[in-house]
């Protein structure tokens, strides 16, 4: 068994320095095998899951490469995320893997990171993401961004705008109220009177009202900025309440693979979307105008991946409840780079199960790595 070491890194932020408690805002830990210094490293990140501990590191680590958990300042802080400032953060972690002599990047994409080291990559090559809402200019350091070399995607989804539409209930009639529910059932999937199936005309109504749903979202979240503009406070905090309705959730015949159902990511997917926990349920209007907003992030894959010239493989579980086959071949039909490969193999979301999968993951990863780096 190889032994791994574990360096702990913690630098200050581009945009705001050092905590004045004496923390180092952006923090990781780098795995290496010990005694040695890589020169093919991997870098992951997400919007604001901690990446410090992720469970590749070691056995990419075990594998003869560096692997470095980035994170950004906006770990566990989702409500304050802007992606210029996310950008010029992760480009620090590049940058550091530079300075101990890696020749090769590895950007890996997992679950939400994917979107995010996709703009990333596009932004280093042309920048092209607006500045956050109210602002006339995109944070300097993010216009500057050192590339990668490779790319990754894990069980990635297309971007948080799209994942939330396509997992936040339509039948909100208010959005004070997490209770309220129309009484229209062609806009409630946990209407008994689907069962556990729907027909396309429902799939069809039900998708547009969910766009329709991040639209209001949008427009509200402008008109309150726009409104506060000359005064003190000109952002304030908002929750959003049910975001687990994905129809995928429910019938295992929409985007069919061996997902049990139902389940989500937080087990039933009915409590959980009258329940307190999920992704994007607290946020600042400005920070859903750049995160979720489906006409005004920059967080979206499709635009980034036009831009995709770096190798690249997509993993797909072949049971993960919330990221699906499409989504999987999505990435790999937008990276317009020719050197390019889709597997998919057994396992979870975070590939817990089967017992072997992750120990699959990195083989897999590192056997495409061969020939591609040292």
């Amino acid at each position: 068994m190889t032994t791994i070491e574990q360096e702990f890194i913690g630098v200050a932020s581009p945009a705001l320095g050092r905590a004045d408690a004496g923390g180092h805002p952006l923090q990781g830990n780098y795995y290496t095998p010990a005694g040695r210094s890589p020169r093919t490293a991997f870098i992951a990140a997400h919007y604001n899951v901690d990446f410090s501990e992720h469970y590749m590191a070691t056995r990419m680590a075990e594998r003869g490469y560096g692997f470095l958990g980035w994170n950004t300042r906006f770990r566990g802080a989702e409500h304050l995320f802007t992606l210029d400032h996310a950008l010029a953060e992760i480009g620090v972690g590049v940058q550091l893997l530079r300075d101990r002599g890696v020749e090769t990047v590895v950007l890996l994409g997992n679950s939400g990171g994917g979107s995010l080291m996709a703009a990333y990559h596009s932004q280093s090559r042309e920048p092209n993401i607006r500045p956050p809402y109210g602002r006339t200019k995109v944070f300097e350091p993010a216009l500057h961004l050192p590339p990668g070399d490779l790319m990754v995607f894990l069980a990635a989804h297309p971007g948080r705008p799209e994942w939330i539409t396509r997992t936040m209930d339509p039948s909100v009639l208010d959005e004070a109220d997490p209770n309220s529910v129309d009484p229209d059932p062609g806009l409630n999937m946990y209407d008994p009177r689907h069962g556990s199936s729907f027909s396309d005309e429902f799939l069809t109504r039900y998708r547009a009202a969910q766009i329709e749903r991040n639209h209001r979202l949008t427009a509200w979240c402008k008109e309150q900025l726009d409104a506060a503009r000359d005064k003190p406070a000109r952002d304030r905090i908002f929750t959003m309440a049910r975001t687990w309705a994905d129809p995928r959730y429910v019938d295992a015949g929409i985007d069919p693979s061996k997902r049990p159902t139902p389940l989500c990511y937080f087990g039933d997917p009915r409590r959980a979307n009258y329940g307190v926990m999920g992704v994007g349920m607290v946020n600042t209007m400005r920070t859903w105008l750049t995160m979720f907003s489906l006409t005004e992030s920059d967080c979206v894959a499709a635009p980034h991946l036009a831009r995709m010239d770096l190798p690249t493989l997509v993993i797909q579980p072949d049971a993960d409840s919330g990221v699906f086959p499409s989504d999987a071949q999505g990435l790999y039909d937008g990276a317009a780079t020719a050197d390019k490969e889709f597997v998919t193999l057994p396992g979870d979301h975070y590939f817990v199960e089967p017992a072997d999968a992750r120990d699959t993951v990195a083989d897999t990863i590192a056997g495409w790595l061969s020939g591609r780096a040292s």
